[in-house]
């Protein structure tokens, strides 16, 4: 038995007793380099208190924990903050310890998920505006619907001055401390701004509702449901937060391409060196060799997106159709965008590429760059000249 496996204090009776999964590489398609934890917290009062649990093959790191502190057997209330399983998945397994306990979850999307895939347990729904107490400190639940699931909450407690946040504010990252200021901040800033692109990214009306419900309170901690704990940092999370939910973007281009045989990639060097001329900062990203979550990242607060790719059997390349079905999906604001690539004889992928950028909702700046086999100087000079006219061009 490993005994090693202790919760961690995060204030006086609250306890960190989550699990750290340091070996998860991608989470549904989004690729997490440095891991993820799944945090759960223990609150012990007249009422002991556990808000959510963790991922099912982490059931027994959550249980010992748990125990290190209290017999689990002694759980009154299990807060359910959302039904995905890397959160919920547990559930049973402490509800096997914790007979009696009640289970809290919103209402009514958090009681009709629970009920789907765990069946009919002691559930308590709660709506906005309600609350419990627990003894000595208060509760009280603030749906976040769509934050990023329908039956998603956040959980305050007025007393410690800490919201148990759930997914908003997290990252994928796996640490041994478990607070902003014992991490590398801009590390930790990186990953939340990749876990919001990647995730939360369509639902930022959503956020900016939450965050507006949250003004009306001072907050100490902002304990999350994935990564570190923010302690230190709070004002600085919650200004990214702001600014990442009004869709805001920077004066900076993103050059994503695949290529065969080298063509498209010397139209995506021009673009990129073009971009550069005009003063404005350009990424240049070969698809085979970058996360599609990586690049996502960038392209979330980035106002320029070039797309590039050749054609292979009338179509774009795969790499490429995967990455525009992927952004298509988190929905980016504010964007303007343009396609090129070259072609052997058919030349379909451009115009394909074009139209998948419209139907992510990105305004076309750009007439389509479609170039037959090897891009000469005098193409690759006009390209130049479009790029240094681009805004002007787009407002004839």
């Amino acid at each position: 038995m490993n005994t090693s496996l202790k919760a961690v204090k995060i204030s006086e009776k609250i306890y960190w007793v989550g699990a750290v999964d340091w070996s998860m590489r991608n989470f549904h398609g989004y690729e997490t380099s440095r891991g993820t934890s799944y945090n759960a917290y223990l609150i012990l009062d007249e009422k002991v208190t556990l808000i959510d649990t963790v991922k099912a093959p982490f059931k027994d790191e959550l249980l010992k924990r748990i125990a290190s502190v209290v017999n689990p057997a002694k759980i009154d209330i299990i807060v359910s903050s959302h039904v995905e399983p890397d959160h919920s998945s547990a559930l049973p397994f402490v509800v096997e310890y914790a007979r009696n306990a009640e289970i809290i979850t919103s209402q009514p999307n958090g009681l009709k998920g629970l009920t789907a895939r765990y069946g009919h347990l002691n559930y308590k729904p709660v709506k906005a505006g309600d609350s419990i107490s627990i003894g000595e400190r208060t509760l009280q639940f603030l749906p976040t619907p769509m934050l990023h699931w329908p039956d998603s909450m956040v959980t305050f407690c007025p007393e410690e001055k800490i919201i148990f946040s759930n997914d908003a504010f997290g990252q994928h990252l796996a640490t041994s401390m478990r607070f902003d200021d014992e991490n590398d901040l801009n590390t930790t800033l990186f990953e939340a701004k990749k876990y919001y692109a990647n995730i939360l990214m369509p639902f930022g009306k959503q956020a900016l509702t939450a965050l507006s419900a949250l003004g009306g309170h001072e907050i100490k901690m902002i304990a999350t449901g994935h990564g570190v704990i923010w302690r230190k940092n709070i004002d600085t999370i919650l200004d990214c937060y702001s600014e990442w939910a009004s869709g805001d973007v920077k004066d900076r281009a993103v050059i994503v391409f695949d290529s065969m045989w080298g063509s498209t990639e010397i139209i995506a060097q021009t673009i990129t060196e073009a971009f550069a001329k005009r003063g404005i900062p350009a990424a240049y990203y070969d698809i085979k060799s970058t996360p599609m979550s990586d690049i996502v990242t960038d392209v979330f607060t980035s106002k320029y997106l070039a797309v590039g790719s050749p054609t292979i059997n009338n179509q774009m390349m795969p790499t490429i159709a995967a990455f525009l079905c992927y952004l298509k999906g988190l929905r980016p604001q504010n964007h303007k965008a343009f396609a090129f690539g070259s072609y052997g004889w058919g030349g379909q992928s451009v115009g394909l590429v074009e139209e998948e950028l419209k139907a992510a909702g990105m305004e076309i700046i750009l007439d389509k760059i479609r170039l037959a086999n090897v891009p000469n100087y005098a193409q690759l000079n006009e390209i130049t000249d479009h790029i240094l006219k681009i805004d002007s061009e787009a407002e004839k």
